[in-house]
């Protein structure tokens, strides 16, 4: 029996991508729900003041604030409104590289906040 799947499919049968334009679109129809992306986009948002500001402050211990947060408002996406398990799971440097394009496209109004 596997525990862990990615959109309904159990992990050994995931398929493998090789790079972030083979990857992007299955990563955004893992973020259909809009409360979701809004969790995603905010969690993105408060993980880049966080990490401006530890910079800035040189208040080294924000940045681990700021990637349990972006995390925690994420998987919170996930677990509670897209009723999937998180890609970064399986695909962590793709989901990150996706994570920071869904937000950018957010941003400039190609995706629907």
């Amino acid at each position: 029996m596997t525990y862990l799947q990615i959109g309904g499919i159990p992990v050994s049968e995931t398929k493998y991508y090789h790079t972030i334009s083979e990857f992007y679109p299955f990563y955004l129809s893992e973020h259909s729900s809009q409360t979701s992306r809004r969790l995603h986009f905010i969690g993105t948002t408060l993980a880049l003041v966080l990490l401006i500001t530890a910079i800035a402050t040189q208040m080294w211990w924000l940045i681990a604030i700021a990637i349990v947060q972006g995390y925690t408002l994420a998987w919170s996406g996930h677990f509670f409104f897209e009723h999937n398990n998180p890609a970064t799971f399986i695909y962590p440097w793709l989901s990150f590289l996706s994570d920071w394009c869904m937000w950018w496209e957010i941003l400039i109004g190609r995706i629907r906040f």
